[in-house]
């Protein structure tokens, strides 16, 4: 199966507001294995940031007014993603902003282009409901070292994002690309975890000796007593 890791900086919250693209990340993984064939793009807006995703990402007008417009990157990035599933966390705010993009250009939204769409904030929040499940809380319960997000950047929580997929989806412990293009290839430092039918096993029972019976049989008479008779696991 071929994913693509997906996430994107925008001058503000509100895509139907005209709120634009400044950055775009896509991470490639293949089978569970990196790739490296990644796609980063910085996009000229035309317009300035609002004051709050400025502090978010730093991306300045400056710097971003001598980036291409989405209209000169559209087709690459639409020719990168074509037929694969893309792996977003909070995918209707992402989704939102490349489909404001694409309608200017009176082109189809993305989910005509692409193989499938899956919210990892949707998973995370199934697997862990009533807790914090920003990608910054769930690099800290899975372990995912984020240290180097000061900023917000497109590619970087992508990558991110990877790694924290990996550990949702318990698939192994990190990732690592794969040089040689095989899934199979054994590449120093790569971890790999295989399945073990555990049916093969013949477990043996081991039974209490009599003086584990008696020992146990006190421990239950002290808690009694201690409980003014009130236990109930022997009650039948």
């Amino acid at each position: 199966m071929r994913q693509i890791f997906f996430d994107t900086e925008t001058t503000g919250l509100y895509a139907e507001g005209g709120d634009r693209l400044v950055e775009i990340g896509c991470v490639e993984m293949v089978n569970r294995q990196l790739t490296g064939n990644n796609l980063h793009i910085y996009v000229n807006p035309e317009r300035a940031s609002h004051e709050e995703a400025l502090k978010v990402h730093g991306l300045t007008e400056d710097f971003l007014s001598t980036k291409p417009k989405f209209a000169e990157v559209a087709d690459q990035l639409l020719d990168f993603l074509a037929g694969a599933q893309l792996v977003i966390h909070n995918a209707p705010f992402d989704i939102g902003f490349v489909n404001a993009e694409l309608k200017r250009l009176k082109k189809p939204p993305i989910t005509d282009h692409v193989g499938s769409v899956l919210d990892t904030l949707l998973m995370a929040r199934d697997m862990f409901p009533g807790k914090a499940n920003s990608l910054d809380a769930l690099c800290r319960r899975l372990e995912v070292d984020n240290s180097s997000r000061t900023l917000h950047g497109a590619l970087l929580d992508a990558e991110l994002l990877a790694e924290v997929y990996i550990r949702l989806t318990r698939g192994q412990d990190s990732l690592v690309i794969d040089e040689g293009g095989s899934s199979h290839s054994n590449q120093p430092g790569e971890l790999r975890v295989e399945a073990v039918d555990l049916s093969r096993f013949a477990l043996p029972v081991l039974q209490a000796s009599e003086a584990e019976l008696q020992a146990h049989d006190k421990v239950l008479a002290e808690l009694d007593k201690a409980s003014g008779g009130k236990r109930i696991w022997q009650a039948a």
